[in-house]
C-alpha cells in the first residue's frame, strides 16, 4: 500500500472513535429513541462494518471501487435508518447516530476517488439528512450545512494529501529504479574498462609505436575503443551522493569469510612496483578486499598506459584501526588535475569509476594528488 497504509489506519481509528461517540448517544438519549432495538441493530451493523472495512481496505492493494461502493451503500443505509429508529424529539436534542461515523466512508472515497468524490459524498450526506428531517416533520437547521461543509473540507484535505503521497511514491520508485540501473551500468562499465578497454588502449599505443601495418591495427583498436566508450554511456557525476559508510559496512559485513588485503596486494610486487604493508594481516571482508584490489590494479593499468616504461610505482598499505588506507604513488610525468574531470566527462572511467567508484561503494573516499613533472598519488581510504 506504500504511503497510503498510514491513511487507511487513520481512517480505521476514526471509525472506531466514531463508534464510541455513537454508543454514548444511544445511552444518553435512549429514552428518546422511537425504536431502541433498531438503534442497537444499526449500531451493531456499524461495528461489524467497521471491522470488515478496516481489514478490507488494508488488504486491498488495488483500491477496488467495488469495496468503496459497498462501503457507501452500508453507510447511507445506516444513516437512512435514523428516520425509523429516532423520534423527532431525539433529533432535536442530538445528532443522528451516524453523524460522525459517516465521515469514514467519505474519507475513503476521497482517498480512492479524489477530491471530486469528497464533494459528491458530502452532497449525498446532506440530501439524506434533509430527507430524514423532512420525513419526521422537523425544520432544517444550520447543523445540516455545517456537516456538509466539514465533510467537504476533510475530504478535500485527505484527497489532496493522498494525491501528493501517490505522486511522491511514484517518484521514489522511479528514483530507486534509476539508481539500480545506474549502479549496474557502472559495474559493467568498470568490468569493461578493466579488461576490453585497457587491451584496446594498449594495442593502439603499441601499434602506433611500431608503425606500418601495426599502426593501422592500432588505429582500428582506437576507433573500437571510442565506440565502446560511447556505447557504455556512463558519465562521471561529481555531485553524486556518496554511499553511507554505515550502510556499506553493513553490506560488506554479511559477506562470508574475510581476506588479507596485504597478501592480496603483495602479490602485485615486481621490479617496478614496490609494496609496503604491515607485518600483521590486514583483514577485511572478502568483497572489500576484491574491490580495493581491483581499484589498485586499475591505478596500475593507468600507469602502464600513460607513463613511460621505466616509471616506478610504490604501493603502501596502512592499517589505522577503523580505516584502511591504500596509496598508489608513481614517479611518472604527472598531469594537470583538471584532466581528471575532463577524462570523466569524456567517458574515461579509469579514475572516476574503476577507482573512485569502487571505493565509494565501500563507503570510502579517494583523493588524487598530481601535477606536471611530479607524478601521481592516489589515496584510497576505506572504513572497516
Amino acid at each position: 500500500m506504500g504511503y497510503e497504509a498510514p491513511i487507511w489506519r487513520a481512517i480505521s481509528a476514526f471509525r472506531i472513535a466514531s463508534l464510541v461517540y455513537a454508543l454514548a448517544l444511544i445511552v444518553q438519549h435512549h429514552a428518546l429513541l422511537a425504536r431502541p432495538w433498531l438503534a442497537w441493530t444499526v449500531f451493531a451493523a456499524m461495528v461489524a462494518w467497521t471491522a470488515v472495512a478496516g481489514y478490507a481496505y488494508a488488504a486491498d492493494h488495488h483500491r477496488h471501487w467495488r469495496l468503496l461502493l459497498v462501503d457507501l451503500t452500508v453507510t447511507f443505509a445506516c444513516q437512512a435508518a435514523t428516520m425509523f429508529a429516532a423520534s423527532p424529539g431525539y433529533l432535536r436534542m442530538a445528532p443522528p447516530l451516524t453523524a460522525t461515523w459517516f465521515g469514514g466512508a467519505a474519507l475513503a472515497a476521497a482517498v480512492i476517488g479524489g477530491r471530486r468524490w469528497a464533494l459528491i459524498i458530502a452532497v449525498g450526506y446532506g440530501i439524506v439528512d434533509i430527507t430524514v428531517r423532512v420525513t419526521l416533520g422537523l425544520d432544517i437547521t444550520a447543523a445540516t450545512p455545517r456537516g456538509m461543509v466539514l465533510l467537504i473540507l476533510a475530504g478535500f484535505a485527505v484527497g489532496y494529501m493522498t494525491h501528493i503521497a501517490q505522486a511522491a511514491e511514484r517518484r521514489f520508485a522511479a528514483a530507486v529504479e534509476l539508481e539500480a540501473r545506474t549502479r549496474e551500468r557502472e559495474r559493467l562499465a568498470r568490468s569493461i574498462h578493466d579488461s576490453v578497454l585497457q587491451v584496446l588502449a594498449i594495442v593502439q599505443r603499441r601499434g602506433t609505436e611500431l608503425g606500418g601495418e601495426a599502426a593501422d591495427l592500432g588505429r582500428l583498436a582506437g576507433e573500437q575503443e571510442a565506440k565502446l566508450r560511447a556505447l557504455i554511456g556512463v558519465q562521471a557525476q561529481a555531485d553524486r551522493m556518496p554511499v553511507d559508510a554505515g550502510a556499506a559496512a553493513s553490506a560488506t559485513g554479511v559477506e562470508e569469510g574475510r581476506a588479507d588485503l596485504s597478501a592480496r596486494l603483495g602479490a602485485l610486487a615486481c621490479g617496478r612496483i614496490t609494496v609496503s604493508a604491515p607485518a600483521a594481516p590486514v583483514l577485511l571482508a572478502q568483497r572489500a578486499v576484491e574491490q580495493i584490489s581491483a581499484a589498485v590494479q586499475a591505478a596500475l593499468a593507468n600507469v602502464e598506459r600513460h607513463c613511460p616504461g621505466e616509471t616506478r610505482v610504490w604501493l603502501l598499505v596502512e592499517d589505522e584501526g577503523d580505516t584502511v588506507t591504500v596509496t598508489v604513488r608513481d614517479d611518472g610525468p604527472g598531469m594537470e588535475e583538471s584532466r581528471i574531470d575532463e577524462a570523466a566527462s569524456d567517458g574515461r572511467l579509469g579514475i572516476a569509476q574503476s577507482i573512485k567508484g569502487r571505493v565509494r561503494d565501500l563507503g570510502g573516499e579517494t583523493a588524487v594528488f598530481t601535477a606536471p613533472g611530479e607524478g601521481t598519488e592516489i589515496e584510497m581510504r576505506v572504513p572497516r
